[in-house]
């Protein structure tokens, strides 16, 4: 019996559950991919998001009064609904500092959250992919041992078929892993780099505000 070893006939010719490991590491791969290309703008975006605030604490634009874009205009309005409240007189400066700082924090650690969904998936892709290609190996090799067995004929006609099947499982696997693995390192530092700027400009942000004591000038920034 002739076998095709194209890639389309090693899987039409595969056994069942080798196949269904094929179908279901070329979903996972599918998915993985969407995840990459959607987190990958996303963070660019945010990015860039994250340098113009920074830029724009540094030259003092937002205790000016200028308006800033991005997320330094959805995490600002948290950072004077502290500063403005007043509820206690004895609060020394480096207090109010912190109040502000505290819930600039809280707004961006929401902030990341959203962007961080799905990348952990990325992560266990990763790590599982290689071993249900694996899995897959290991019982197409079973199933060229059964056909060694059945038609007692040890020559490479008969068992190379069951093997290439057995070994296009892994390759799958290795597939589905190894761009889930590099996107996850990278989607992570990039995420921890985003973390960073941004909390060195809530910092200084909190800093020139709480030096402030006229609330009018702070807050036409926010509108």
């Amino acid at each position: 019996m002739t076998h095709d070893l194209s890639l389309v006939g090693l899987f039409l010719q595969a056994d069942p559950v080798v196949k269904a490991v094929m179908v279901l590491l070329v979903l996972v791969s599918v998915g993985c991919w969407g995840i990459i290309f959607d987190k990958g703008i996303r963070l660019i975006r945010l990015r860039r998001e994250a340098e113009s605030f920074g830029s724009a604490v540094r030259a003092d634009a937002i205790v000016q009064g200028r308006s800033v874009p991005g997320i330094g205009a959805r995490l600002l309005p948290l950072g004077l609904r502290e500063w403005n409240d007043r509820s206690d007189p004895g609060e020394t400066r480096a207090e109010r500092r912190d109040r502000i700082e505290r819930a600039m924090r809280a707004g961006l650690s929401d902030e990341l959250k959203r962007l961080e969904s799905g990348i952990p998936f990325l992560a266990t892709v990763g790590s599982a992919a290689p071993f249900v290609g694996l899995f897959g190996t290991v019982w197409g090799i079973m199933n060229s041992f059964s056909a060694i067995a059945a038609s007692q004929d040890t020559s490479l006609a008969v068992v190379a078929p069951g093997i290439a099947e057995a070994l296009f499982a892994t390759a799958l696997g290795l597939v589905a892993a190894i761009p889930a693995v590099i996107a996850y390192n990278r989607l992570s530092v990039s995420l921890g780099r985003i973390a960073h700027r941004s909390n060195a400009a809530i910092a200084e942000l909190g800093n020139q505000l709480a030096r402030r004591r006229q609330a009018a000038p702070v807050a036409e920034a926010a509108q």
